[in-house]
């Protein structure tokens, strides 16, 4: 037989484009449109349905960036269709390559009841089946004119990421707006011709399933009268019966899909239209349950879920009714799909507090899996956390855009710092979009790295990013795939069903042990400084909120405000977003973070010094309130007390220029040029700073990524570099020396001080920074011969390797830290500490001379300038603060870490204040003192072992205890707690390293 497979082929295509889409809706007749502008922000429903629209044209431009119109569209159905299905077609002006990303809308009907939502992917709405002719069609749409920021030339710099720089300009023109005949046989000749395409381009050309085929392809083909195909595609349709009933093979790869719509909870809009993407999707994914009985959908984030309680009521009920009936599926059990690298412990572990809660509180689900498919990389704390909430499964697509090694596994077990194990699965299918089609469906049956132990995969199906969700087309391919011929199998499930039958077949899998490192994105442990600063300020100050409030109510009924920090938990957990947090939103998201972190910091402030001085009493004595888990100044952790400080720092001029800086525990040389040329440990008669390098040296990069600006940073950037060493002024101030410099058109000025009895040297650093496309580094070369260093991560820290022995080392060039990264060699080593940055990078050489000693040099990471999204990323005054800790001991860099992220705070009072809970054993560190969230007054204590081994440690409560019990997360009891011994208000327990603990104390 001659191969004519291209021909067939071509010519499927042609039909399909040009004669068979069309005929999907043979007859149409045009609706009458009106549209009202709302004049500034989004109106309430109500107020949008009573505005007197003015007409409005088919083909008019309309929709001004990140503006809201109200369209009325009404006309009459044809008698002449009555027995027929109609549908409303409603063309905002899409552009169907662009579902998630443009302009949208929410249709209601005039009572203001929601029906469903508009996309590029999803125009349609169902007037009737059938239609008796005559009906009176009035329906409205809250239309959102969202502008395009991600275009078809990505990454360009553009004004229109805010509302205040964006303009007027109309987005978008109005295009279809009909009334349509539905034939549904010509519909689903369609599918059925789409699926079979989509499925023959896949199979091996030898292969006699693709040939079949194709022949029956052909077959359709010519049953179709292009001058009649809606009365002929029922007979075309009787061709493909045969071949579309074969049975896949009993070895063929099995799919789970499940209906899904990533939203993301801000990116390329701000959070107000995200409430509104949340309603849209929602309203189309009750609508297509009602329709479709096999059909699951699956939503995570607590926090869209509540939009929409609170938000769309009638929408709500809706998603409760489609949750009872077991077929609208909360997941994830987390209160948004935040990142993973950047939040600290104890909001890391309130993601899954709140978002448990939430669907518990709600609708009585306690969630198994945490859903994280866009998340840019997993610290390596995470598994304890999610075991410790109860949850045992993990599911994330995003390690598949690694750039430099492909990960080796789709189903594992990923092991933390701890020891603790998560299964956890990558969809091989390579995308939390999945549209069913048939390249996606062989590719992920291709791609599936545990062919031979297992079978299972899950594909989350559905438009997302910008939302919208899965649409009635895939579900009707999926209905083919279920056993099909050449193909994987796709059947319905929720993500439980999927994880119990996958963990089922591979009870075994391999085990990946550390973290999941994102080769891509390293770029966002950096971008938007000020909303990384107030998320790390936050943090701690929900730390100080709720130590000194749950001190106080104990001790003198200080009236406890559980409401305010439930929601000002929330709000930072909203931030903590994959997109917000790291920094690759819209300019209008950061502004308005900004803003929100600082009305949080008021409110926190507030809190903690009503609490402390509710604590201090009345008296003109000088308190110092210790909130860090280490005593300092002679105060204890938790107390409050009169501080004691020792010793005396001389600053003294430098021969050659600059100053020295001495406090009995260091000796600091700092150069003319404004460089710690040494730092010299008294004790340990170690100089601290490499041969001939200089600490505190700025560095200067172009910063110019091949793609996704905001978040990627590219090995070539550090092929140039610019050592800022030129001085403008250098003068002592304090207990050490002021540095300013100049460079392009920005300033830096510095401080670099030794205070009195520390082993640390504090670096305050202000840059008024206004470059473009430039990375700035903060160097410390150190005389450290180290093969790994640490990075503080959720209740531990994480080992990284100095050298770049295979590609996956060398991969990461750009790493997170917490509070501290510490080097060292045996019974030596050195911390550098920080106040709120997260991105670092550690090299190493050999130096040549005499010596032959090791460089290990680290480098903080502290402003980018990206132009995409926002043109004017960190443009502006930003503070840092960073310590320099030589002879520092893990425990040391821990001890720190703490210290430099809760400043002291002093307040006149009358007496010292006990700790409400001390822990004998520095290794221990105290996450959280708060009252239980149950409002019981029981108190709360977590904890962790800090320094990576075996520890004996006894907490004494500063109140009379009448129990105790080791909880999880959301503080019910917890079997896999370790064993406690209980002696009056003592407890004793063993932690294994990085051991997480949380302890319920039930008052006397």
């Amino acid at each position: 037989m001659h191969d004519d497979r291209s021909l067939v082929e071509a010519r499927l295509r042609r039909v399909l484009d040009e004669r068979l889409r069309p005929a999907v809706y043979p007859e149409s007749v045009p609706l009458d449109v009106a549209v009202w502008h709302a004049p500034d922000e989004p109106v309430p429903v109500a107020e949008g349905l009573a505005a007197e629209p003015e007409p409005i044209a088919v083909g008019a431009r309309w929709g001004a960036p990140w503006g809201t119109s109200w369209f009325r569209v009404t006309g009459t159905v044809p008698e002449a269709w009555a027995g027929k299905t109609v549908e409303a077609l409603l063309d905002l002006g899409f552009d169907e390559n662009m579902p998630g990303f443009q302009c949208e809308g929410l249709v209601y009907r005039p009572d203001g009841t929601p029906v469903k939502g508009l996309n590029p992917r999803n125009q349609w709405v169902r007037i009737g089946a059938p239609v008796e002719g005559g009906e009176e069609v009035r329906l409205h749409i809250e239309a959102a004119s969202n502008p395009v920021i991600l275009d078809y030339h990505p990454f360009l710099p553009t004004r229109l990421g805010d509302k205040e720089t964006a303009g007027a300009e109309p987005q978008y023109r109005l295009a279809r707006m009909d009334l349509a005949v539905l034939d549904e046989t010509v519909w689903q000749l369609v599918i059925d011709l789409e699926v079979l395409g989509e499925l023959m381009a896949e199979l091996p050309v030898e292969s006699a399933r693709r040939w079949e085929i194709l022949r029956a392809v052909e077959k359709a083909l010519d049953a179709i009268d292009l001058q009649d195909v809606n009365g002929t595609a029922a007979q075309a349709r009787v061709r493909l019966e045969t071949v579309l009933s074969e049975p896949a093979v009993p070895s063929a790869h099995r799919i789970s899909a499940i209906g899904h719509a990533h939203i993301d909870s801000a990116w390329l809009w701000p959070l107000r239209e995200t409430v509104r993407k949340v309603a849209r999707t929602t309203s189309n994914m009750t609508a297509l349950l009602d329709d479709e009985p096999e059909f699951v959908f699956a939503m995570s984030q607590a926090q869209q879920w509540a939009w929409v309680r609170d938000h769309r009521p009638e929408v709500w009920a809706r998603v409760k009714k489609a949750v009872a009936d077991g077929r609208f599926v909360p997941a994830g059990g987390m209160w948004v799909e935040s990142d993973t690298n950047m939040p600290g412990s104890e909001a890391m572990a309130r993601q899954f507090v709140h978002g448990k809660r939430f669907f518990l509180d709600e609708f009585g689900v306690e969630n198994e899996e945490a859903w994280l498919p866009d998340t840019f990389g997993f610290a390596a704390g995470l598994p304890q956390i999610i075991k410790a909430a109860g949850s045992k499964w993990l599911l994330t697509q995003k390690i598949s855009w690694s750039q430099t090694n492909k990960f080796p596994h789709h189903t594992f077990r990923w092991e933390g710092i701890d020891g603790t194990r998560i299964f956890t699965h990558f969809p091989p299918v390579d995308t939390y979009n999945c549209s069913m089609k048939g390249s996606e469906i062989a590719h992920a049956a291709r791609n599936f790295k545990d062919k031979g132990a297992a079978r299972h995969s899950l594909a989350p199906t559905g438009w997302g990013d910008g939302g919208g969700g899965t649409t009635r087309e895939m579900i009707a391919k999926a209905a083919r795939l279920r056993d099909l011929e050449g193909s994987a199998t796709v059947a319905w499930e929720t993500p439980k069903e999927f994880f119990t039958k996958a963990e089922a077949e591979y009870p075994e899998p391999p085990v990946w042990v550390g973290e999941l490192y994102l080769e891509l994105h390293r770029a966002t442990l950096t971008s938007q400084a000020k909303t990384k600063q107030g998320n790390r300020r936050s943090e701690h100050l929900l730390r100080e909120a709720e130590l000194w409030a749950a001190t106080a109510a104990v001790r003198t009924g200080f009236p406890y405000p559980y409401e305010e920090l439930d929601r000002i938990w929330k709000t930072v957990l909203l931030h903590q977003f994959h997109d917000i947090l790291p920094g690759s939103s819209i300019a209008w998201v950061h502004r308005e973070a900004r803003r929100t972190y600082e009305r949080l910091a008021d409110e926190l402030n507030g809190i903690i010094d009503a609490a402390q001085r509710a604590l201090a009493g009345e008296g003109a004595r000088e308190l110092l309130f210790n909130s860090a888990p280490h005593g300092r100044a002679g105060v204890a952790a938790g107390g409050a007390g009169t501080a004691v400080v020792e010793g005396r720092t001389t600053v003294t001029e430098r021969p050659g220029g600059g100053h020295v800086l001495d406090n009995g525990i260091l000796h600091v040389e700092v150069d003319a040029r404004g460089l710690a040329v040494s730092v010299y440990d008294i004790e340990a008669d170690r100089e601290t700073i490499a041969p001939g390098r200089a600490g505190n040296l700025l560095q200067l990069h172009p910063d110019f990524p091949n793609m996704w600006d905001a978040w990627d940073v590219d090995e070539f950037y550090r092929n140039t570099v610019t050592d800022l060493t030129d001085v403008d002024e250098l003068a002592p101030e304090g207990h050490g020396v002021r540095i300013v410099r100049t460079f392009g058109g920005s300033r830096v000025t510095q401080v670099l001080s030794l205070a009195p009895g520390e082993r640390r040297l504090l670096v305050d650093t202000e840059v008024d920074w206004h470059e473009t496309e430039k990375f700035l580094k903060l160097a410390f070369p150190l005389d450290v011969h180290a093969e790994r260093y640490a990075s503080e991560t959720q209740f531990g820290h994480f080992h990284r390797p100095t050298h770049t022995n295979t590609s996956w080392e060398a991969a990461k060039f750009e790493a997170c830290n917490h509070r501290f990264v510490h080097l060292e060699e045996p019974g030596w080593g050195v911390a550098i500490v920080n106040d709120s940055t997260y991105g670092h990078d550690v090299t190493r050489t050999v130096r040549t001379d005499a010596d032959r000693g090791t460089t290990t040099t680290v480098r903080v990471s502290l402003l980018r300038a990206p132009r995409f999204p926002d043109p004017e990323t960190d443009q502006g005054v930003h503070h840092f603060r960073h310590a320099l800790v030589p002879g520092a001991g893990i425990g040391d860099a821990v001890r720190e870490g703490w210290r430099i992220n809760l400043p002291e705070r002093v307040v006149p009072g009358a007496e010292e204040v006990a700790p409400l809970v001390t822990v004998d054993q520095d290794a221990v560190v105290v996450t959280a003192v708060k009252l239980a969230d149950d409002g019981s007054g029981d108190v709360v204590v977590r904890f962790h072992e800090a320094h990576g081994g075996r520890a004996r440690a006894t907490l004494t409560a500063g109140f009379e205890v009448a129990g105790v019990t080791a909880t999880d997360l959301l503080e019910r009891p917890w079997a896999d707690a370790p064993a406690l011994r209980r002696e009056g208000n003592e407890v004793s327990l063993r932690l294994r390293p990085f051991e997480l603990v949380t302890l319920r104390f039930t008052r006397a």
